[in-house]
């Protein structure tokens, strides 16, 4: 493999056997510093061979510097293309490509929300990396970046390439979040674990504690791999549940190996398929983030791989039928299914039209690299969501809690749904080519669902509807 141009991506992985669910614990009154309820008991801390267990292993590869630099020494989207064959995005090419209207200074920037992120062993680094991130971009610090630990902060093993893949998942949520919603503050979420009781108790305690109105999940399981865990599915469903119940609009990734997600047939991934949940599926993004010039496909380098394809294809977007749930109301007038499917809105994804996270727990390895997948959606549509919640704010309305709903009923609405959402018409989840997929086309469907965001029109839409 080339030595320098090799690009990360972060991948929702499949569970395995893990525990059985365990009691919620006390709340935990602290705020700002990384705060825990001490060493973590060892049944959250190592899964046994009964329950579930969520794994995500990104590939990263450093990002070399050329002489198309940008402050800091990083090279600019076009360099990467001409130098390396993929693109790299910085936060402002983001926030310009979905006309998001979180700018350095601006009115609207998520201020006097917070933003939950649940992840599992957390990062050592991460206050720093956010830092080194926000200096490069010119990016203004959170008001506040609280790492809480309800079941005790674990120690980081650098040789785990379990936990090398969950604290680069953490850097490309906290990151991404950030880039897109600076004005709001984080709340990192941290299991001891990525056991299934692990994860599903530090998503109970952040709803119980009532964090914030926004959560995201960047992680997730194939539903045909759920054989047998009954009791966390529900035990999930009910989390998800209370967290719509209580205002909230919760964020998953759909997945990054196409619609069957890693597995033979057609699979949605949980907990993205859960009707309270608003699942992330992935796009290729093409813009030079100055111009009004962009466009879109959906994410799939078995078929439609962008550029050059100089690294082989890494992945696909997610979206399928789900085996759990029946389609909710606001779903089914649109994708004509009697299940729940996935997606429901997407979000660049493709590795090939990356993102750059900083991480700086890899020794001398440290650095900027490049990301993808639909882990990168996730917080990217919660920093969304926390927008729009200050602008319902400043309307005189609350938070606008769980998105799909009213999400959908502006895809029912043509005029409306032209004016919030890029509709993605190209391209499939077919991954490999052979596999089972779906087409995207006009209007809804699963690989991208509704499409991307419009954000200032859409947000004006949400509180307007």
């Amino acid at each position: 493999m080339p030595k320098h141009s090799i690009p990360s991506i972060s991948r929702a992985r499949r569970l395995r056997p893990g525990r059985r669910a365990l009691a919620l614990l006390a709340p935990v009154l602290a705020v700002g510093a990384s705060v825990g309820l001490g060493t973590a008991p060892a049944a959250a801390r190592q899964a046994s061979a009964t329950g579930i267990v969520y794994q995500t292993h990104p590939i990263a590869r450093l990002a070399v510097r050329t002489r198309h630099a940008l402050p800091g020494g990083l090279p600019t989207a076009s360099a990467c293309v001409t130098d390396f064959g993929l693109a790299c995005y910085t936060p402002r090419d983001i926030r310009a490509a979905y006309d998001i209207p979180s700018k350095v200074g601006g009115a609207l920037a998520g201020t006097g929300q917070t933003i939950v992120i649940v992840d599992a062993f957390g990062s050592p680094t991460v206050r720093q990396d956010l830092a080194t991130f926000d200096k490069t971009f010119k990016v203004p610090p959170p008001p506040a970046l609280n790492v809480l630990c309800p079941l005790g902060c674990p120690t980081f093993n650098p040789r785990s390439g379990n936990e090398v893949g969950w604290a680069e998942e953490t850097s490309l949520d906290v990151q991404m979040a950030h880039g897109i919603a600076p004005g709001a503050t984080i709340d990192l979420v941290v299991a001891p674990s990525n056991a299934g009781d692990a994860l599903n108790l530090a998503e109970q305690w952040a709803v119980s504690q009532h964090l914030g109105h926004v959560m995201s999940m960047s992680f997730g399981v194939p539903e045909g791999s759920l054989h047998g865990n009954n009791n966390q599915v529900m035990q999930s469903a009910a989390i998800l549940q209370q967290a719509a119940n209580q205002g909230m609009s919760v964020f998953a990734s759909a997945g990054d190996s196409g619609a069957t997600n890693g597995l033979g047939a057609a699979n949605a991934l949980f907990p993205a398929s859960d009707p309270n949940v608003t699942a992330v599926g992935g796009t290729a993004l093409f813009t030079d983030g100055v111009t009004s010039s962009r466009s879109e496909v959906t994410w799939n380098d078995a078929t439609n791989c962008p550029f050059t394809c100089k690294y082989g294809p890494f992945g696909a977007t997610g979206g399928a039928p789900s085996a759990l749930f029946p389609a909710p109301s606001y779903q089914s007038a649109l994708s004509h299914m009697r299940q729940r499917t996935t997606a429901d809105v997407s979000f660049n994804a493709s590795v090939y039209t990356s993102v750059l996270i900083y991480l700086g727990f890899l020794g001398p390895k440290s650095g900027f690299y490049f990301f993808g997948g639909t882990s990168e959606g996730s917080p990217s549509w919660a920093a969304i969501a926390a927008i729009a919640d200050q602008a319902a704010a400043g309307s005189g309305e609350g938070p606008l809690g769980p998105l799909n709903p009213r999400l959908y009923a502006i895809g029912a609405d043509s005029t409306a749904y032209a004016t919030a959402f890029h509709d993605i018409t190209v391209g499939n989840n077919h991954f490999p080519a052979s596999a089972p997929g779906f087409p995207a086309g006009t209007g809804y469907d699963l690989p991208t669902g509704l499409g991307s965001p419009k954000v200032a029109d859409l947000i004006n839409l949400l509180i307007h509807p």
